[in-house]
């Protein structure tokens, strides 16, 4: 065999590099295959959206005043204003939330599971309304409050995916945590800063969104580290 034929063969055994393919980003993108809860929750939120956009807008003040987690609207119907009041996305884009809950809604859902992750948004969403709003409540009884700090709009996602965000940090290693944890303290700030923050509402909200993401982080996190598998003493590479 020629030197030239035997230089062939060993570059032929050797492994063939792979680049990373092109479109290789997209599997991180919300599908109904790898992460359903994410992909249909921004469904629906798609769906909300355009109607708030292409409706009457009579009917869809009406819509989310029925849904709104007021303390009012909270107080005469519980159920009603916690179910829906996380389906709406009043006076905002719905493109931003695609990247907010491929960040951090979707990998919490390809880890755990559909289920698991629907569990700890939506909790995280009903325990801070009710942490954040039935003080209020009972303030306003006490006369502390005037009864106009019941009656205002209280709709959105925030308090659910602030919580997803919260436990995601808690799975992070050593230093990545605390890199994450103040990259979400600070989305919180900037949000609370953005708005009016001197009113009554956003303070409000500036509540519940610290308590929905140490909620994740403290609650939530310790439980979803606890079902990781871990390798076995015979585990080896």
């Amino acid at each position: 065999m020629t030197t030239e034929a035997r230089a062939m063969l060993r570059r032929a055994d050797q492994p063939v590099a792979v680049g990373r393919r092109p479109w290789s980003w997209l599997r991180h993108v919300p599908n109904p295959k790898t992460t359903p809860f994410t992909f249909g929750y921004l469904v629906v939120l798609l769906a909300t959206t355009l109607v708030l956009e292409f409706a009457d807008p009579a009917v869809t003040d009406r819509l989310l005043q029925l849904s709104s987690t007021d303390a009012h609207n909270l107080w005469r119907r519980p159920l009603t204003s916690l179910l829906t009041s996380a389906i709406w996305l009043p006076g905002e884009s719905w493109l931003p939330y695609v990247l907010i809950f491929a960040l951090a809604v979707a990998p919490l859902e390809r880890r755990f599971g559909a289920r698991r992750t629907a569990l700890v948004f939506f909790s995280g969403h009903v325990v801070a309304t009710l942490v954040t709003e039935l003080p209020v409540m009972a303030l306003i009884s006490a006369r502390v409050l005037p009864v106009s700090a019941g009656h205002w709009l209280d709709i959105g996602v925030s308090y659910g995916f602030f919580t997803t965000a919260g436990a995601l940090v808690f799975l992070l290693p050593g230093r990545a945590r605390l890199v994450a944890l103040a990259a979400v303290e600070a989305f919180i700030a900037l949000i609370w800063l953005s708005d009016d923050p001197a009113t009554f509402d956003s303070i409000v909200t500036l509540l519940g969104h610290v308590f929905a993401a140490h909620f994740g982080l403290l609650f939530w996190g310790p439980r979803l580290r606890a079902r990781i598998p871990r390798p076995g003493p015979d585990f080896a590479g």
